[in-house]
């Protein structure tokens, strides 16, 4: 792990792997008085603090001595997120997996997802495998994007699965679509899946 001073408020962790961010995300939950937020990504996780609580120094210190796992990734709470599997990109996946498209369904379904990070769009998770050595061959995104991809589209790109919360441009490989609600400002916790959540997907009829 590198430390890099962001301004006098925050510290950026940088990690060699998403396990690392994970596993570093976990053991920092709870965090102590004055660490404001945690703001993971794919290889960094962003630590912003009230300096009149606890300064850049004290901070440095925890971060470094806190213990990280470095094997799965936290066991957060489930979100279960039905389905269609109709995307127009089934076949693609089947391709790249050397399988059937219902193959390409059936390990979808049987994989347990965690949220490592949002990004994109708010609401828009990142999702990978909570076992990697499960882990399905990375998919590459779409030679030219789509100018709309529907609100509530599942998608595989590299080695995330990820919703679209909304109507938006996208080159992710399309699966299915859900008609859960991934982002409504008007929630408590506007983000349905949040980093570190469990993320099961369940199948209804196309």
């Amino acid at each position: 792990m590198r430390l890099l001073p962001c301004g006098d408020r925050a510290l950026l962790a940088e990690f060699e792997t998403q396990a690392e961010v994970l596993g570093a995300l976990d053991a920092w939950s709870p965090a102590p008085p004055g660490v404001l937020d945690l703001v993971p990504a794919a290889r960094t996780v962003l630590v912003r603090i009230d300096p009149s609580v606890i300064g850049l120094g004290h901070l440095e210190h925890w971060l470094s001595t806190t213990p990280r796992a470095s094997a799965a990734p936290p066991a957060g709470h489930t979100v279960t997120i039905p389905v269609r599997y109709d995307g127009d990109d089934l076949a693609v996946i089947a391709d790249v997996w050397g399988c059937s498209i219902e193959a390409v369904v059936d390990r979808h379904l049987a994989l347990d997802w965690v949220c490592a990070f949002i990004g994109f769009a708010p609401g828009f998770p990142y999702l990978v495998p909570a076992d990697t050595a499960s882990a399905p061959p990375p998919v590459a995104r779409r030679a030219t994007s789509r100018t709309t991809v529907p609100a509530g589209a599942v998608a595989l790109a590299a080695e995330y699965c990820g919703i679209y919360p909304r109507p938006s441009p996208g080159g992710w490989q399309l699966i299915g679509r859900t008609d859960a609600e991934l982002w409504n400002a008007a929630r408590v916790d506007p983000a349905l899946v949040t980093p570190g959540a469990r993320v099961r997907f369940t199948r209804v009829p196309s």
